[in-house]
């Protein structure tokens, strides 16, 4: 999603597999952005909600402001799972479910291809943060989000 993706496959090196046609080959345009609250801090995050949107996420960026996120509106509660091919920026992600409760929270590497899965599967959102931002701020499992308008639910009408 944000330079990671929800993926379903095997682990291969990117150097010997060409990018299928369906594959992000660059970077996208700064998506819409929404104000977060994730316990009492506050964050701008980019929304990712369309399926190309998604599945590019922070893929062939080179940076992401300290303060700053991408949520991922992902189209029912699952077991989200996401990796970080052609991603350079090392990450942090939080699954969150349909609620706005933080379940998990977990570090991504740089180009690792390997699928870092949900243990839950009511997982309704992810939020990308540069690593490190959740153990700073003190956020852990637990914690619940919203934006200016309420809950996530209520904000994004799921």
């Amino acid at each position: 999603m944000i330079g990671c993706l929800l993926v379903a496959g095997c682990k291969k090196t990117e150097q010997s597999v060409a990018p299928k046609p369906w594959e992000p080959t660059e970077a996208q345009p700064k998506l819409q952005s929404i104000k977060l609250w994730i316990g009492a801090e506050e964050m701008p995050a980019e929304i990712a909600v369309r399926p190309k949107e998604i599945q590019t996420g922070m893929m062939f960026r080179t940076n992401l402001d300290e303060n700053a996120g991408m949520i991922f509106i992902l189209p029912y509660p699952m077991r989200a799972s996401f990796w970080m091919k052609n991603c350079t920026v090392p990450l942090s992600a939080a699954y969150i479910d349909p609620e706005g409760r933080i379940l998990e929270i977990h570090d991504l590497q740089p180009h690792n291809t390997n699928a870092v899965m949900a243990t839950s599967d009511v997982v309704k959102y992810v939020l990308e943060v540069n690593q490190g931002w959740f153990k700073q701020k003190n956020i852990e499992p637990g914690t619940m989000m919203r934006t200016e308008s309420g809950s996530l639910r209520q904000t994004f009408n799921q």
